[in-house]
């Protein structure tokens, strides 16, 4: 039989022409999946565009409440989360946020349509967080990415505008920065009350340093600046820092040295990561580490107790991999037990006495309280006289306790400002 014989009797064959039918359809319908496929990777990689943000951004809290005002008002699948607000009487009141839960959504936002992806995996942690990982996708139609962009900064801006005229607090949380407790109302400059000049001498170095980053790149210096505030407790170290931060429009993060677990490595990461326009505070420098001159045994001892070394803090500060465009304040009650080294100049570029009260400080203290120039006047002349130190913080103490007094009642009980403290 030849071949063309043999295929002949193939195609009149019953089962074979039925078995090819079934393999023409099949093949055909793969190809038809196959081609729908490509074409819709094609349209997706070049008439749509996705943008996809985790929950480790810093944009992820800001888009969650973006999401909030704009899109929950367009779904009924909602998931709640639990706010509280703090007024300005210190009152706190419960809030309740219904954010798009945990699926598939839809909004318009400047006339597009977006599709938002909340996904949540159960099986991966957070570790710094302690919640499941999260991911935010939205897309759209286009290939404006300005679109993106116009959400991000519209929702950086409604986070921002929640704490305007606010001071927020940071902690170090793992290897991570977290506000900690309510946002604060800033605290205005003239509230402390240093010794004549000083308040305004840091203000101005400070705004010198943060309006003059070209004079720093011109000579080749590094763009940082360290101050210390030294002097006995009480006098206003830490307050005049927290005003500083609200003239300043600054934000705070408190960075405790002593904290078992922070290593060198965490305390260089933690201060390249500092959010923008924020102060780190190291307070009580004095006890994190003793001076290289004590007694070996004590350091010893000391060492076995804090992980941070002290060679490791001063890299941090002032060495090769240290971060620039970074304002560190540090308090201490004890000058002389620091190491000279930690406090010379490229650490600490300008050190300020805050110590006890003179007769101007008490005089001004007074008419913040009573308005009474001339009262004022006596009352700072008669504490100057006990030869006493006062600390402004028993000075506010002592009017606290008259503050429903008289001045005359005010200045006939002077003796019990030293009680008080």
């Amino acid at each position: 039989m030849t071949l063309a014989e043999y295929v002949a009797s193939l195609s009149q064959n019953p089962y074979f022409g039925a078995g090819f039918g079934l393999f023409g359809v099949g093949a055909g319908a793969a190809i038809l999946r196959k081609g729908f496929q490509t074409s819709m990777l094609l349209f997706r990689r070049h008439c749509m565009i996705t943008l996809e943000v985790p929950c480790r951004d810093k944009s992820y809290q800001w888009l969650l409440q973006w999401i909030t005002q704009k899109g929950a008002r367009q779904t009924q699948h909602l998931s709640v989360e639990t706010s509280f607000l703090q007024k300005d009487t210190g009152q706190i009141k419960t809030k309740y946020d219904f954010i798009p839960s945990v699926g598939q959504h839809f909004f318009r936002y400047q006339g597009a349509w977006i599709k938002v992806d909340r996904t949540r995996e159960q099986q991966t942690l957070d570790l710094h967080m302690g919640i499941p990982w999260e991911t935010v996708t939205l897309t759209s139609f286009g290939r404006n990415k300005q679109l993106y962009y116009d959400i991000l900064e519209e929702a950086r801006t409604m986070a921002l505008k929640q704490h305007e005229g606010m001071t927020v607090m940071y902690t170090a949380l793992g290897s991570d920065w977290r506000p900690f407790g309510h946002p604060r109302r800033r605290r205005p400059l003239h509230s402390v009350i240093l010794r004549n000049g000083l308040a305004e001498k840091i203000l101005e170095d400070c705004l010198d340093f943060i309006n003059n980053p070209q004079w720093y790149t011109d000579r080749g210096i590094p763009y940082r600046r360290g101050y210390l505030l030294y002097g006995p407790p009480g006098c206003g170290k830490s307050s005049y820092i927290m005003a500083l931060a609200g003239e300043l429009e600054y934000n705070i993060c408190v960075l405790n040295l002593s904290e078992r677990g922070l290593t060198d490595d965490r305390l260089n990461h933690l201060l390249s990561i500092a959010p923008q326009q924020s102060i780190i505070l190291l307070e009580d420098i004095d006890a994190a580490f003793v001076s290289r001159e004590d007694s070996a045994a004590q350091k010893s001892a000391y060492e076995g107790l804090n992980r941070v070394t002290f060679s490791g803090l001063l890299n941090c500060l002032d060495g090769v991999a240290s971060t620039e465009a970074r304002i560190v304040f540090m308090t201490t009650n004890y000058l002389e037990r620091l190491d000279p080294a930690l406090i010379r100049p490229g650490r600490v570029d300008l050190k300020e006495y805050v110590g006890y009260c003179d007769e101007s400080q008490v005089e001004l203290m007074f008419l913040r309280f009573y308005k009474d120039a001339s009262a004022a006047q006596i009352f700072a002349k008669r504490v100057s006289e006990k030869k006493r130190d006062v600390s402004p913080a028993q000075i506010q103490g002592y009017f606290m306790f008259h503050k429903h007094s008289s001045s005359d009642e005010v200045l006939s009980d002077v003796d019990k400002i030293w009680s008080l403290g």
